[in-house]
């Protein structure tokens, strides 16, 4: 599934930068076409203004760069400088030339192409060779798409916990993406048409590359922001249901792991020991709080808050037990500040912290047991000291997390786990019932 997810990404961010290249090159697809109309639906060639001189002319340079072709008979026509640096021609080439009519009575005529050079044929192919519209289209189509995949590449990579802050961190990684890819741009040289690479062809600053490059970055830029959207919701609707899940796998193992067998025969065990000994007063106390404290889990598992009160009641009743079965070895020892028993909590988050503290510690007359309960501030703190068993029981810590889990799906808070080697403390924020 996730192999699939990953390519299913891959294609998508494809066919999008497929459509940004064809919109980046959107007017260089259309003059083509229309270039390709024309020339399909031309009936007769537009009439020549250029006039072929047989006679050869000298090519005489004047100190501004510009150039003249002299002839015999005392004619002279006009010759651009940009047009000799093309074709490099020099001073005193004899050239037969084709030449532009002059514009207006008294002006020389303009030197249009070059037929023949110091008495023979000018090859243009020596100049350069100039690669077909279609090539240069199909380079620019490559280019952009290239262009466009690695930005939404960059940005669409993250599909978890996406937030504002990575978002701009890879919109920069694009940024410096776009100046290393314009770098290597291909671009037309003007005067000999050969496809260069942009650092190479002395023009770094090509405005139409540059806006093409920009329009490319930004159109990838929004369909990021629309993905981390997209991929927020996506996230809260998965946890919303992945917490679901959880809460209702929590609530499960929490009753079947609270009202356990162990549980179960230890107080049955506690209860017979009592009424073996006619301590019936404490046979009677001892019942109440059993059936208050089976009550209060049964009743409780599906509630959500409690007052620490309604909580600090079922330790009394929970703590009872423990006391019975290890006589004089066990204390809790409660310092609650008054003002926040009518603070909330998850329900039943007393009761896996007490029973792991049993659970996993050395209970003896000679090193009693003490666990504190407190508030400080608004948390709540439940501390034990770590006296490992002999033989320690085994340890999966699903209670803890369970615990921290709840913790977060109700309250949108995590607990605090200390634990420095010679304490054990838990920490949990309590709500405030006016809040």
């Amino acid at each position: 599934m996730k192999l699939q997810s990953k390519y299913a990404d891959v294609v998508l961010n494809l066919l999008v930068a497929v459509a940004i290249s064809l919109v980046v090159n959107f007017s260089y697809v259309l003059l083509m076409l229309v270039d390709l109309n024309n020339e399909s639906t031309q009936q007769q060639p537009a009439p020549k203004r250029a006039l072929i001189r047989e006679d050869e002319g000298r090519l005489v340079v004047h100190p501004d760069g510009y150039g003249y072709l002299v002839y015999e008979n005392g004619d002279s026509a006009y010759v651009p400088t940009q047009r000799m640096n093309r074709l490099r021609l020099a001073a005193g080439d004899r050239i037969v030339a084709e030449m532009t009519p002059p514009r207006r009575p008294g002006a020389h005529p303009m030197m249009q192409k070059v037929l023949m050079r110091n008495g023979r044929e000018f090859d243009y192919s020596m100049l350069y060779s100039r690669p077909s519209r279609g090539t240069e289209l199909l380079l620019q189509l490559i280019y952009y798409l290239v262009v466009s995949f690695v930005m939404l590449s960059i940005l669409t990579t993250v599909r978890r916990n996406y937030s504002m802050s990575r978002y701009v961190r890879r919109c920069l990684w694009c940024c410096a993406a776009a100046a290393g890819l314009y770098c290597v741009a291909p671009v037309t040289e003007w005067h000999t048409g050969r496809i260069l690479l942009n650092c190479m062809s002395g023009r770094m600053f090509d405005y139409m590359l540059l806006l093409k490059c920009s329009f490319a970055v930004v159109v990838s830029m929004l369909y990021g922001w629309i993905y981390v959207l997209i991929s927020q919701r996506q996230a809260v609707v998965v946890e919303n249901e992945r917490l679901k899940n959880e809460n209702l796998a929590t609530r499960y193992n929490m009753l079947v792991g609270q009202i356990n067998p162990h549980f179960f025969f230890n107080s049955l065990n506690s209860l017979a020991m009592l009424v073996r000994e006619r301590h019936d007063e404490k046979a009677l106390t001892y019942i109440d709080q059993l059936s208050y404290t089976f009550r209060y889990i049964i009743q409780n598992g599906q509630s959500t808050l409690m007052t620490l009160d309604e909580e600090l009641k079922f330790v009394e009743a929970y703590s009872y037990l423990f006391k019975i079965r290890y006589a004089d070895k066990l204390f809790f020892d409660i310092d609650v500040d008054p003002k926040y028993r009518p603070w909330r909590l998850p329900a039943l988050s007393l009761q896996p912290l007490i029973g792991n503290a049993v659970k996993h510690n050395t209970i003896t007359r000679s090193k009693p047991f003490h666990i504190l309960i407190r508030t400080e501030g608004a948390w709540l703190e439940v501390a034990n000291p770590k006296i490992p068993k002999l033989e320690p029981e085994p340890s999966t810590g699903i209670g803890l997390e369970n615990l921290n889990n709840r913790w977060q799906l109700i309250t949108g808070r995590r607990i605090e786990i200390l634990d420095d080697g010679e304490t054990f403390r838990v920490r949990m924020p309590l709500l405030n019932p006016e809040s």
